[in-house]
């Protein structure tokens, strides 16, 4: 006579006794009825001459067909002389190495591991590819589920918006991940590294700096110098765009800006050497511009020594990566941050200042190593006249006295 199968009725209504007792649907399903009430399913097998049980979850979170069709996946792991307890266990580690291994989970562990050699320039950057370019589309799949023309795709539509630089740079980051992940037995291909010599992906032409034209000066500060409903940017965004003119440093050195780096005292600002391009601390004179910036600024976002000139809702914790480049932008100056930098270099070095201290305030490296293992001057005092003169240029450029003097003055000195 067939066993009477169980309802989903009879399941509902069984009620606790004073001891564990079974509702046996057939084939080896059972419900478990327990002294407390609680109730699940187990499926009973036998295997290698030996009784198991296997548990298939609780009721009624797992419905009576439910309950069938993974006593149903368990039968079929018996007849093939496979436990289906330990096919299980086996079926769950695939999937969690599977959600360690996917392209987003690599990226992170690979962005983990070299955070601490990166300057901060280099992990920001990093990070931006992966999450502008790579990460929407790749982050959730395997990571050796990913083809070349998948990446391809993705790259492709990139360079082609105009992005041409970025494309190619989010390729090389995304081979980076796969070579990670080869290294650490995460993967075992690497696509993006076979799309090296893609011609589609041409090199664009090289286009230097665009320096902000030295007659546009005056417009930019009247622009910075507005106040209230006039001013069309926020507040920390103007004092970041006038210490860049007033110091000089690099965009990821002015928005990453801690206030322990500042020495009012002293007048000057150390960036350490993690935070810059050339890996070494740098330190920059203050003019009197940049204190009097400064101090308005610190009634604004200081908090303690360790908080940021310039924070922002961002995962880093500091203003954004393309805030002070939309920040000229906005006020109708066509150019890039780095068309300040080159303002400085400009306006100096046609005034007659010493190259060497320019080049030192801006932070370049000198390219002739011979002459580079002898200068070990840091022009500072020397800098600390020139970049006040600077400062002073950009409040009245049309005003400023010839530098003869301010040239003998500080080549004496140095």
């Amino acid at each position: 006579m067939a066993e009477k199968q169980l309802t989903e009725v009879g399941c509902r209504a069984a009620t606790a006794k004073t001891r564990v007792y079974y509702l046996n649907d057939g084939g080896g399903l059972r419900l478990r009825v327990r002294p407390d009430g609680s109730r699940t399913w187990t499926y009973r097998f036998r295997i290698g001459g030996k009784e198991s049980t296997r548990g298939l979850g609780s009721y009624p979170a797992v419905s009576l067909k439910e309950a069938r069709a993974r006593a149903s996946e368990a039968r079929r792991a018996v007849e093939a002389g496979v436990n289906p307890s330990v096919a299980a266990k086996i079926e769950k580690t695939k999937r969690v190495i599977q959600t360690s291994t996917t392209f987003g989970a690599v990226a992170d562990e690979w962005l983990a591991h070299h955070s601490k050699e990166w300057s901060a320039h280099h992990l920001e950057r990093n990070q931006g590819l992966l999450r502008r370019f790579l990460l929407p589309e790749l982050g959730q799949l395997p990571i050796d589920a990913i083809e070349e023309p998948l990446i391809f795709d993705i790259l492709r539509r990139t360079y082609d918006n105009g992005t041409k630089e970025s494309a190619r740079r989010a390729r090389a980051v995304a081979a980076q991940v796969f070579s990670y992940a080869r290294a650490t037995h995460k993967g075992s291909k690497n696509p993006a590294r076979d799309m090296a010599d893609n011609p589609y992906f041409k090199k664009p032409p090289v286009k230097h700096f665009t320096a902000l034209p030295q007659g546009e000066v005056p417009l930019l500060m009247a622009a910075l110098n507005l106040r209230g409903q006039e001013q069309k940017l926020r507040f920390e965004t103007v004092c970041a765009l006038k210490l860049s003119l007033y110091t000089g440093l690099r965009d990821n050195a002015i928005r990453g800006a801690v206030w322990h780096e500042i020495d009012i005292t002293n007048r000057t600002w150390t960036v350490s050497a993690e935070r810059m391009k050339s890996r070494r601390a740098h330190r920059v004179p203050l003019p009197r511009q940049a204190i009097a910036t400064l101090d308005e600024l610190k009634r604004v976002t200081f908090r303690n020594e360790s908080s940021f000139l310039f924070p922002g809702n961002t995962k880093t914790g500091h203003m954004a990566e393309n805030t002070l480049r939309q920040g000229l932008h906005r006020l109708g100056f066509r150019v890039t941050h780095h068309g300040l930098r080159s303002l400085i270099t400009d306006v100096l070095n046609e005034n007659g200042f010493r190259s060497d201290a320019i080049e030192r305030q801006l932070d370049h490296q000198e390219e002739n190593q011979v002459r580079r293992a002898y200068l070990h001057t840091d022009f500072m005092e020397e800098r600390r006249v020139i970049m006040q003169w600077f400062a002073d240029w950009c409040d009245n450029p049309a005003e400023m006295p010839s530098q003869t003097n301010v040239v003998q003055i500080t080549r004496s000195r140095a």
